[in-house]
């Protein structure tokens, strides 16, 4: 790549992230290396792009025009390239957000598929159970959970994710199994990030709807950290099926209240904004979505499992 293409990626990234030490490390580049290639930009320019000072570096006014004009050009002009050579030989560096329970349980096991497919693609995964600012964390797709209404940016839908209550058997054989969403009322609680009220949980069941006041207990804010909880025994646990579907394979949790059903949450694939999708990001948001797939949790399909292995744990409690 010319000095000077290199030069307007490093301009948009410092732009972007406000930092010539993080935009020289997401290129690839040494920081004296991203600053000289500035300064030879605003020299072929003739103006002054950025205002640096110790704190921080900004847009001066040409700069913001600059970069509302050469943004768009620049993405046209990766899409092209990435068009030209096809998905199947995608190259540069993809940048994902994902919570860490979903990318090490159920993404890491088919990676090595997705990357010996695309030899020449690097993928640098940020993790984490926060949003992650898309523009300012240089991420090109992020997964996200709930209602999604970005201004700008592009969504595509990947899965839905039930919510399901359990808790180890150890606990339950202490503190009794609840036979309805009011009895968890006198239940110790595990609040992890993923929950959405605190203090408040809601249950359908066809036509009834209970709503259960419950008490946090413990509060972490990694949902690897409200898993290994309630395995450890701290209480009862709401939480996605992907954060804790292997323990209920294993035995360790055992779902609660199987005929009840909490509001699952729909997840969404986040494109960074810009006027096109990067085609790596797709084929990422392509590859999430055929493994992202979970058992059905209805209570026909589910119910008469889960009530045979609660039933289990009542037998050992009273032994």
């Amino acid at each position: 790549m010319n000095d000077r293409m290199s030069a307007l990626k490093v301009f948009v990234r410092v732009a972007r992230t406000g930092s010539f030490s993080r935009a020289a490390k997401d290129l690839g580049l040494s920081q004296p290396s991203a600053s000289r290639l500035i300064t030879a930009l605003e020299r072929q320019v003739g103006a002054s792009l950025l205002i640096r000072n110790t704190r921080a570096v900004a847009l001066t006014d040409i700069g913001a025009d600059y970069l509302a004009r050469i943004e768009p050009a620049l993405a046209m002009l990766d899409e092209a390239n990435q068009t030209v050579q096809g998905t199947e030989h995608l190259t540069g560096v993809l940048r994902v957000g994902l919570p860490a329970s979903i990318a090490i349980r159920e993404l890491m096991p088919y990676l090595p598929a997705f990357l010996a497919k695309h030899p020449a693609l690097r993928v640098d995964f940020s993790l984490g159970d926060t949003h992650v600012d898309l523009v300012q964390d240089s991420i090109d797709v992020a997964l996200r959970f709930g209602e999604i209404v970005p201004p700008r940016g592009k969504v595509q839908w990947i899965a839905r994710d039930g919510r399901v209550l359990v808790a180890s058997p150890a606990y339950l054989a202490n503190a009794g199994i609840p036979q309805t969403p009011v009895d968890l009322e006198k239940h110790r609680t595990i609040v992890g990030p993923l929950a959405r009220m605190k203090d408040a949980w809601t249950f359908r069941r066809r036509r009834e709807i209970v709503t259960a006041r419950v008490n946090g207990h413990f509060f972490v804010n990694v949902n690897y950290a409200a898993t290994a909880a309630a395995k450890a025994g701290l209480g009862v646990l709401s939480t996605g099926y992907w954060a804790c579907a292997a323990e209920l394979r294993q035995g360790v949790l055992v779902r609660l209240l199987p005929d009840w059903q909490m509001t699952p949450a729909d997840v969404y694939a986040v494109f960074a904004q810009g006027p096109s999708v990067k085609p790596a990001a797709k084929a990422f948001a392509d590859f999430m979505k055929a493994h992202l797939a979970i058992e059905d949790l209805s209570p026909t399909s589910q119910g008469k499992k889960k009530r045979n292995a609660v039933a289990t744990v009542g037998r050992d409690a009273k032994a």
